[in-house]
């Protein structure tokens, strides 16, 4: 049996206007939330956080609704994506160029609330974004 390849993000969420705006990058057709592998002897949350610090040099993250997760069936060559759900003020979000390939690995970002972002998103990152939605829905902006 083959070993799963953990990848770990975050669903980063700011609040404005009186809803949530969730942070979406796209790389070539596909929208998903800042993540990667996890690297050997890292704990999911720290590849995590260096991720979304990575893809989108964002690190003022609170894990307002806890560390509780949500993984995604396996999909690829076997991966499997954990994610935690994190709150941010930022807005100001970059696309650093990442040495390994010598580019941004996103050609844009978003800031989109619940409806645009299930619109965006594949049915494997949707119900990802279901499951935030499901804790941010009865939270008083």
């Amino acid at each position: 049996m083959k070993a799963k390849i953990l990848s770990a993000g975050v669903v980063i969420v700011r609040r404005e206007k009186g809803e949530f705006l969730y942070l979406l990058l796209r790389a070539y057709n596909h929208w998903d939330f800042p993540k990667g592998v996890v690297e050997e002897g890292e704990k999911a949350l720290d590849g995590a956080l260096r991720e979304v610090r990575e893809e989108s040099t964002i690190t003022d993250l609170q894990f307002t609704w806890g560390y509780q997760y949500r993984e995604t069936g396996p999909y690829g060559i076997g991966k499997v994506a954990r994610y935690y759900l994190a709150e941010t003020q930022e807005n100001s979000v970059s696309l650093p160029i990442n040495p390994e390939i010598g580019k941004a690995e996103h050609e844009e970002f978003r800031w989109v609330n619940y409806n645009d972002a299930s619109s965006l998103v594949s049915p494997r990152v949707r119900s990802v974004l279901d499951w935030s939605q499901d804790i941010l829905k009865y939270i008083d902006i």
